[in-house]
């Protein structure tokens, strides 16, 4: 599993989630076209997530612990917070997952990137965060 897929499952509590199929019953040919609407309308509804509160979820985490860490900053807090390892070797992993081309070495600059990368992975995924906060 990827490192990214690591954090998304630790806040949204589930594994590398293979996207939902498409309905085949929207597919089906409907019997009247009066039906064929309603079929489009669910199935237009149903594939759509809930928003899910990630501030709140990741605040609530924070707070079960003895150290408090800093995961609206820095993604060393945040890679701990949901339980993993936050060593530079692992934050260049994720940098190369995301696709950073600057220097690896100049890992202040990395993280800031890569922070702002999760966050943004976060919040395609359905999640919600402060306005502050959105990239």
């Amino acid at each position: 599993m990827s490192i990214l897929g690591k954090i998304l499952g630790g806040i949204f509590k589930k594994k590398d989630a293979p996207a939902q199929p498409a309905p085949t019953t929207a597919q089906a040919p409907a019997p009247t076209p009066v039906q064929a609407p309603v079929v489009t309308a669910a199935a237009a509804t149903s594939p759509q997530p809930e928003p899910v509160d990630v501030a709140g979820i990741l605040d609530f985490m924070n707070a079960q612990r003895d150290q408090k860490l800093n995961w609206q900053t820095s993604i060393v807090d945040l890679m701990k917070l949901v339980g993993l390892e936050s060593s530079l070797a692992e934050r260049k992993e994720l940098a190369d997952e995301l696709g950073y081309t600057g220097d690896k070495s100049d890992s202040a600059s990395m993280n800031i990137w890569l922070h702002k990368q999760v966050i943004q992975k976060i919040i395609d995924n359905g999640g919600q965060m402060p306005r502050d906060m959105t990239p």
